[in-house]
Formats: C-alpha cells, sequence, structure tokens
C-alpha cells in the first residue's frame, strides 16, 4: 500500500519532471533530447527481440546516474567485458553529463538510454523492452518501484562499488517504509569498504562481499595527461586547481585570495603568503557545466580576468583566474596543476571523488566535508596524497606550503601515484563477482 502511494506521487508529478527537463535543456541541451526514454518509449532503439534475435547475446544493464558514477564504470564495464563473452552493455543515466561521458564506453550493439522514471508503467516498460539479464547500480540510486519489478520479473538486481555514508543511512532510516523494502528486494550488494556494508546491512541489503572502490582501477586518458604536463611545463608559475566546485564554494575562494592579496597586509608571514598567492596561477572548474557562465561573470565581479578552456587555440592564456568550461577532461586539468583543492568539500556536500586526482599524480587538499568518499580521503591522508583543512582560508595556505616546498610537494606528488597501485583490483573482483552470480541461476 505504501509503496503504491509512492507510484501515485510520481506519476502526479510527471508534468513538472517533463517541465524540468525543458527548463535544463536551455543550458544543457541534452536533456531535451528523447525524452520518451525517460518514460519508458524507445521509438527506434530495438527491442531485445529484434536486437539479439538469432544471437546468444545478452544485455548487462549498467546503471551510472551521473558524470562521476559513468567515470566509475569504465573500469568495470571492461572487466565485464572480458568475463561475460556475449555481453552487450545498456548503459543508463539520470544526468546530460553522464550520458555525455558514458558514449566513450559503447561499442557496436550497446545501448545507451535515459534512465526510466520509477513509474511501475516505464519500469515495466523499459524490462520488457530490453530484457537484460542482470542490472547493475553503480554506487547508489536504488528505486522502489524499479527493483520491485526486477524482481517479480526474476532478473537480478545488484548494487555493485557501493557507498552509503552515515547521512545516508539517517536519511534512509527516516524512510524505512519505503527504503528498507527496496534495499532488502536487491539480488545482492558489493561495497567499497567494511563501514558502508554495515550501514547497508542495518538496512537489510544483502551485502555478499567488500570489493573495494572501483574508481582506483581507472585509467586517466594519457592524451590529455601529455598536453597537461607539457602545458604546465611550459608555465612559469604553479597552476593551483579548484576541482569540480560547487555553487557557493567558487565565492569562498575568491573571497580568500582578495584577502591574501589585499595590500593592506603588513605583518611578514602575511606578506610572504600575499607574494606567493599573487604568483600563482588560478584554475576552477565548476562540476556542473550550466554554471560556467555564471562563475565566469563571478570572477570578473570580483576583479578577476578571467581565460575560458574554450577559447583556448594553442594552450593557456594569461589571466588571473583560468575557466575549466570543458567536459571529459579532468585528466588534462589535473596534469596542468600542481595542487588541487576538491570541490564539494568546502560547503556540507560531502566532497567530490579525489581517486581520479591522485591518479594524475595531483596532491588534493580538502575541505571538512568529506562523508561521500570517507575511506578514499581517509587512505589518502594517511598515504600523504591528500590534506584536510578546516576552512577555505586554510586550505589555500595549505596549497601555498605545499608549493613553498619543492620536497614536499614531490612526496606528495610520489603518493599520489601509489594509492591507485596500492587499492586497485575492485573492478575484477566485481566482474568476478557477477559472473559467479549468473553462473548460478
Amino acid at each position: 500500500m505504501t509503496r503504491a502511494l509512492y507510484s501515485l506521487v510520481l506519476w502526479l508529478l510527471q508534468p513538472l519532471l517533463r517541465m524540468r527537463l525543458r527548463l535544463r535543456a536551455r543550458a544543457e541541451p541534452l536533456y531535451g533530447e528523447r525524452q520518451g526514454e525517460r518514460f519508458g518509449h524507445y521509438g527506434d532503439v530495438p527491442s531485445a527481440s529484434v536486437a539479439l534475435a538469432g544471437s546468444t547475446d545478452f544485455y548487462v544493464w549498467v546503471h551510472a546516474v551521473s558524470l562521476g558514477e559513468t567515470r566509475a564504470a569504465q573500469a568495470l564495464v571492461n572487466r565485464l567485458r572480458d568475463s561475460l563473452p556475449g555481453m552487450r552493455l545498456l548503459l543508463t543515466h539520470g544526468t546530460a553529463t553522464g550520458r555525455a561521458m558514458g558514449q566513450a564506453l559503447l561499442q557496436p550493439g550497446d545501448v545507451q538510454v535515459w534512465q526510466p522514471w520509477d513509474t511501475p508503467g516505464a519500469v515495466n516498460r523499459f524490462l520488457a523492452h530490453f530484457q537484460p539479464r542482470v542490472g547493475l547500480l553503480v554506487e547508489t540510486e536504488v528505486w522502489p518501484n524499479m527493483v520491485a519489478a526486477c524482481a517479480l520479473a526474476r532478473m537480478p538486481l545488484c548494487l555493485v562499488n557501493a557507498r552509503f555514508s552515515a547521512k545516508s543511512l539517517r536519511q534512509s532510516q527516516r524512510l524505512a517504509w519505503l527504503a528498507r523494502p527496496a534495499y532488502q528486494g536487491l539480488r545482492a550488494v558489493w561495497a567499497q569498504s567494511g563501514e558502508d556494508a554495515i550501514r547497508l546491512r542495518q538496512l537489510g541489503a544483502p551485502v555478499l562481499g567488500v570489493t573495494g572502490n572501483v574508481k582506483y582501477d581507472a585509467t586517466p586518458d594519457a592524451s590529455q595527461l601529455a598536453r597537461g604536463a607539457a602545458w604546465r611545463r611550459a608555465l612559469k608559475r604553479p597552476v593551483l586547481l579548484f576541482a569540480s566546485a560547487r555553487e557557493g564554494e567558487e565565492a569562498l575562494l575568491l573571497e580568500a585570495l582578495n584577502r591574501k592579496m589585499a595590500p593592506a597586509l603588513v605583518k611578514s608571514k602575511q606578506v610572504a603568503t600575499k607574494n606567493i598567492a599573487s604568483e600563482v596561477q588560478w584554475l576552477i572548474v565548476p562540476r556542473h557545466p550550466q554554471r560556467f557562465d555564471a562563475v565566469a561573470q563571478l570572477c570578473q565581479e570580483q576583479g578577476f580576468s578571467v581565460s575560458r578552456r574554450s577559447h583556448w587555440s594553442r594552450g593557456p592564456e594569461a589571466a588571473d583566474i583560468w575557466l575549466g568550461d570543458s567536459l571529459g577532461e579532468m585528466a588534462l586539468y589535473f596534469a596542468l596543476s600542481d595542487v588541487a583543492l576538491l570541490g564539494g568539500s568546502f560547503a556540507p556536500l560531502g566532497g567530490q571523488n579525489l581517486i581520479e586526482a591522485t591518479a594524475c599524480g595531483c596532491p588534493v587538499v580538502m575541505g571538512p566535508h568529506t562523508f561521500n568518499f570517507a575511506e578514499a580521503s581517509e587512505l589518502a591522508s594517511r598515504a600523504g596524497a591528500a590534506f584536510k583543512a578546516v576552512d577555505m582560508d586554510d586550505a589555500v595556505d595549505r596549497c601555498l606550503a605545499l608549493l613553498q616546498s619543492a620536497p614536499a610537494l614531490q612526496q606528495a606528488r610520489t603518493a599520489a601515484h601509489s594509492l591507485g597501485r596500492d587499492h586497485g583490483g575492485a573492478a575484477q573482483r566485481t566482474a568476478t563477482a557477477v559472473q559467479q552470480l549468473l553462473a548460478g541461476l
């Protein structure tokens, strides 16, 4: 009865969802494309009975809701292809950035569509159309009607690379009447860490093991690394990156820079900080592309000149702040930078993924809020590849201190490079677990 009420609410909200998609499409046109897929209507996308007719191939459904989950899925998809001969990828997303990034994962015969809205009609049409052999939800995104429909269709739905913070547990416990049956209805869960596993089990999730974090297995784009490193060698000053900055955090950085560069500072320690702060090239990469213009305007309003990546023809152009207004180039930005501030960690948002930065050899300074990536943050801190600050001013000071000590900076870069080697293998462990699950059906 409770899920029926939930379904009714989502059905009534469909006009609002369509309106929201139209609004978002103004800044990100991809949101306006193929909207019927959100409601289980696939137009010219062949059904499984047509696309797979006469073959032994089958769909493995991987749901990667947004950009971070799609990046995480890349290494897992590669290992799945090795472990499951005949697999075709059915890839779904909820965001435009995820869908754009996901195109790089596709091979001939694969399919990419939007995640269906969690109404019984949409999810049933999705399952009937594609008939996946198994569904793998990457990290989060457990939807009650989808879980129930997969169980009814006897299609195993699993949560892989699962992370579940204490905050997520509290929120789910407040909605236990809806969340508990959804987590209990999963066929299997493989968690990133022991702490994630404990919290998931508290909701009744069938945790079969702790496989680690597949993001350690991601390989940065070699051409981007080479280009970023070449640009950095050509520069005459260090580069500090604010990676995946979230709304409100850029203002914190700009305010901190203005304070540190203010001519009124007279104390010797402050003057030293001011001098090096003025000699640094600052690079901001917002998390969400629809905010690129707003961030550029904010920088200019605060008195900083701006050069946008989208305007570079032969390389970076002179300006107080570079704006990374492109998608899919984080490896380039990390390779270009000496140290990175971690977006999402200076506002109470839980932080962004720092593993990609360390894989590129870029040390990270984090704010106080890293609950979404608690284990990765702790591992990086213990290894000396990341450092935690109490606020933005402290974070900028820590970055500048690293730049003033070549041995400390090199030690942090070496630790960052080593992190992935020390904690890799999760993608293969997960792929093997999925293979064994399917073999036992």
